[in-house]
Formats: structure tokens, C-alpha cells, sequence
């Protein structure tokens, strides 16, 4: 165990502080849904999508956050080969499966809003149906597209035991160094490209969502009276939620990206790349349920009566 610096402690306790306020929020909103679905209340198809969205991020704060705090607390020589690219492979299928089930979970919700005059009319009926299936191929493909990092990796190790290779890249609590690297090819097609689509239709369904909300404010406002002011639909209300949720994602995956490219530019980062990058990556799975649970502070927005 190496000697602690205090600003090696103070990393510690910020990660140990995300990591259990997460996964308590993660917890207590996962439980919330469990124990509506065993009541009376029939929930709507966007909480199962929630669900996974949930186990995502419990993926993503224990592979990030517990190796780091590991790390930052002065265990040395914790991790084998293989603990590291468990965590690897964990935390890219955490991060692929949060990309698809929010892209999931916003166009869904388009096409749910969307008027029965609209092009989505016959999907509209038919989309609580598909949901299983689209949540079982997301799982899927994260699965075995992700199987690219640890199969195609020649050495990961604990960083302290890798003093004198070349072509690495530093996660921090490990390092890994790839075999004949990943072909910019495969790496295109099988990550980046699927990403920048996710990112494409979650800007345009939330454009949709946002015309749609505007549209039927429009018509509430001319068939009401100027004095009243009806409250929103628990559908308006459940739309503004995904909203919410969808741009708090891509702000902090954005930023995520910009630092994950960074850090792959440097085959040595500094400590501070390192962990920031990290912290940023857990900002979403730690905000999130809060998030959610603060808007949907009315069993209305869950439930359909």
C-alpha cells in the first residue's frame, strides 16, 4: 500500500461519496418501480425502459468508481489481467447500453405524444409491443460489440507493473496496450458510428417532443379562457421528464467524449485527465435518478389510471 497524499484522499472520498449516493439513488428509484409493479398501479411501457436505464448506471458507477477509489486510497497491485478487463469490458457495456436504452426511451416517447394524424399513427398502437424485444437487442448488442476491447487487448495490467511498455493507454488503475491495435475500421463501425446515430436521433426525437409540447400548449390555450391555467397532462408532465433526462445526457456525454478523446490522445495523462475524465463519466448514472425522482414526485407521471 502506497503512502496516501492528501490529494490522493481527497479523490477517494469524492468517488466513495458518488459511488454510494448513486447507487442509493439508483436503488431507491429501481425499488420504487419494483414495488409499483407489484401494486395496483399499472405503469407505463417507458418505466420498463427506465429500468434497464437504472442497471446501466449501476454498471457504469461500480466499474469506474470502485477501482478508482481503490486506487486513490493507496492500494497498489489489486487488480490481474483479468480484473481489468472485466472492468473494461463492464464499463463500455454500461456505457453503450445507457447510450441505447436513452435513445430507446426518447423515441419511444415521440412516437407515444405524437398525433393520431401524424406519420407514426400505426406505430404509435403497435410501440408498447416492441419494447421488450428492442430492450433484449439493445442487451445483445452491447454484449458482444463490446467483446472488441478485452479480446483484442494483448496485456492489461495494473498500472504499477507496466513501467516499460510502449503503445498503452492509462485508465488509471490499469493499463492495457492492444493487439496490433483495434483496426480504426472495426473500431468506426462497431462504436463511434452506432454512438453518433444514438446522438442524431435523440437530438431529432427530442426536437419532435419539443414541436409536439408546443403544438398541444398552443391548442390548450385557445380552448381554455385566457384566466385559466390548466395543468399539465401526467403525459406532458412524464414528456418534459424525458426531456429533461435526454439533454442531461448529452451535456455530460459530450463532455465525457471530449475528455475520453483527450485521454486517448496521451499514451501518458496526467493525474488529473485521469480522474477527471472518470468523475465526468459518473455524473450521469449519479444524477440521473434524482432526477427523475424529483419530477415524477406524482405516482400520475408512472402510472396510468
Amino acid at each position: 500500500m502506497k503512502k496516501i497524499t492528501p490529494r490522493d484522499l481527497a479523490l477517494g472520498i469524492i468517488f466513495i461519496l458518488q459511488i454510494m449516493i448513486g447507487i442509493l439513488g439508483n436503488f431507491s428509484l429501481l425499488y420504487r418501480y419494483l414495488f409499483l409493479y407489484h401494486s395496483q398501479c399499472r405503469m407505463r411501457a417507458t418505466v420498463m425502459i427506465l429500468k434497464h436505464l437504472t442497471i446501466a448506471n449501476f454498471l457504469i458507477i461500480l466499474s469506474k468508481g470502485a477501482p478508482h477509489t481503490i486506487r486513490a486510497l493507496g492500494w497498489k497491485h489489486v487488480f490481474s489481467d483479468f480484473a481489468c478487463k472485466l472492468l473494461l469490458y463492464v464499463d463500455r457495456v454500461g456505457r453503450s447500453l445507457s447510450f441505447g436504452i436513452t435513445c430507446l426511451l426518447v423515441i419511444f416517447q415521440t412516437v407515444t405524444i405524437s398525433p393520431m394524424n401524424s406519420c407514426w399513427k400505426n406505430l404509435k398502437v403497435k410501440a408498447p409491443k416492441y419494447i421488450a424485444f428492442s430492450i433484449a437487442f439493445c442487451w445483445i448488442q452491447c454484449l458482444f460489440v463490446n467483446l472488441i476491447f478485452p479480446l483484442h487487448t494483448l496485456y492489461v495490467s495494473d498500472k504499477w507493473h507496466s513501467t516499460n511498455m510502449t503503445n498503452t493507454r492509462d485508465f488509471g488503475y490499469c493499463v492495457a496496450t492492444d493487439l496490433e491495435n483495434i483496426s480504426g475500421s472495426i473500431y468506426v463501425a462497431l462504436v463511434v458510428f452506432p454512438e453518433m446515430s444514438f446522438s442524431v436521433l435523440i437530438f431529432w426525437a427530442s426536437g419532435s417532443m419539443i414541436l409536439t409540447l408546443y403544438r398541444h400548449e398552443r391548442q390548450v390555450q385557445y380552448i381554455h379562457k385566457a384566466s385559466v391555467s390548466p395543468r399539465p397532462s401526467a403525459e406532458s408532465r412524464a414528456t418534459q421528464s424525458i426531456l429533461l433526462l435526454s439533454s442531461t445526457f448529452m451535456c455530460f456525454h459530450t463532455l465525457s467524449s471530449i475528455f475520453n478523446i483527450t485521454l486517448a490522445i496521451f499514451h501518458n495523462p496526467s493525474w488529473w485527465l485521469v480522474n477527471t475524465t472518470s468523475l465526468i463519466s459518473m455524473c450521469f448514472p449519479f444524477i440521473s435518478p434524482f432526477l427523475l425522482m424529483s419530477r415524477d414526485s406524482t405516482l400520475s407521471i408512472l402510472c396510468i389510471h
